[in-house]
């Protein structure tokens, strides 16, 4: 099947209505593998936290899945999702399923069982990649990630609960955060994950969900300002012309959001920015959400809940030249007990919903 016309993806749109939500790890997770597989998946948890995010107008949700939990007990990851799913329709709330994942932040290959604990005070520190790098970059085991893709996939093409596939979170992004919090990079991730992305279409296509299939830009102010190698402007460029819609990553000030909207925008299809909220870098709630809502740009910020990925904590580089960053949160907007760090950015999220 061939990509989506704009009619039909405005369409989709038009059927959605504004979305407005979050990128989701209930608080008990150090990472998707944690949520994921069995001995550790928290319904009641997942259950308490999205009531609390759909108390506060939100009406979707971005999350990923563990190729590494398919491999090692795949009914039981397609049980655990339809349970997720009932919970996510029964708060009104839609869903993007993120089958693929190049961040692998603590630097180790995904494993089943006990996940290590948070490094103190280091953002996101045991973040777990899928399928991994020592997949990713070997080819010959690709087959089996295609089996992966088509499979989840096929299994939800026509469920209505969730609202689009998102194929690959950040192709290429090669950083690993040491336990100092310093940043490492394996520089030939890129040309396999590239090619991996382009073939992750090719394989949703084949099924033709109900569901558009979306891979996010995330290099966009770069691509605009030219500060990264061309090779990741090419994944990203590449990525937003294979999209039935749009999507995009943007932790940018309130003067560069709008540099950004313009570019997405000239692909001329509906757009989503499934990462943003970066206080530290000045990407805030009060700012750009009414400007979201003003251009129907669906919005999914980096967190809900504070916890176990400590995403309150600012990224090591912001770290190193803000001693006070402990001030204030950097992504995340309640606390474990589902009090809001800002009652005024909660505010505007139910003022802004309410009128969809």
């Amino acid at each position: 099947m061939n990509k989506w016309s704009e009619e039909k993806a405005w369409q989709w749109l038009e059927n959605q209505g504004w979305l407005c939500g979050f990128n989701y790890l209930p608080r008990t997770a150090v990472n998707w593998t944690e949520m994921w597989q069995k001995n550790s998946f928290d319904l009641p948890c997942i259950e308490q936290e999205l009531r609390w995010a759909a108390d506060n107008g939100y009406n979707t949700l971005r999350t990923n899945l563990p190729f590494i939990v398919w491999i090692h007990d795949r009914d039981g990851l397609i049980e655990r999702i339809n349970d997720f799913l009932a919970v996510c329709q029964k708060n009104n709330i839609k869903v993007m399923l993120t089958l693929m994942d190049d961040c692998g932040f603590c630097g180790d290959h995904p494993f089943i069982g006990q996940q290590k604990v948070p490094v103190a005070d280091l953002h996101n520190s045991q973040a777990a990649a899928s399928p991994g790098r020592n997949v990713v970059m070997q080819p010959y085991l690709w087959e089996l990630v295609g089996n992966y893709v088509r499979d989840i996939i096929k299994y939800f093409a026509n469920d209505d609960r969730i609202a689009i596939w998102d194929l690959y979170n950040e192709p290429t992004n090669r950083m690993i955060f040491t336990l100092e919090g310093e940043k490492a990079f394996d520089f030939e991730l890129e040309k396999y994950s590239h090619q991996l992305m382009e073939k992750t279409f090719e394989w949703a296509r084949e099924i033709n969900p109900i569901q558009p299939l979306t891979v996010g830009a995330w290099h966009v102010p770069n691509i605009l300002n030219r500060e990264e190698p061309i090779y990741q402007h090419v994944t990203d460029q590449r990525a937003l012309e294979l999209s039935d819609v749009i999507s995009f990553h943007s932790y940018v000030p309130l003067d560069l959001l709008g540099p950004v909207l313009d570019y997405v925008k000239t692909f001329s299809r509906p757009m989503l920015c499934t990462e943003w909220l970066a206080r530290h870098a000045e990407s805030t709630i009060l700012e750009q959400l009414p400007i979201f809502k003003e251009q129907n740009v669906g919005c999914y910020q980096w967190g809900l809940v504070q916890g176990k990925t400590q995403t309150t904590v600012p990224w090591p580089e912001i770290k190193r030249t803000d001693a006070n960053y402990k001030q204030r949160w950097f992504h995340d907007v309640l606390d474990a007990n589902g009090k809001p760090y800002d009652p005024a950015e909660m505010a505007l999220v139910k003022k802004l919903t309410a009128k969809n």
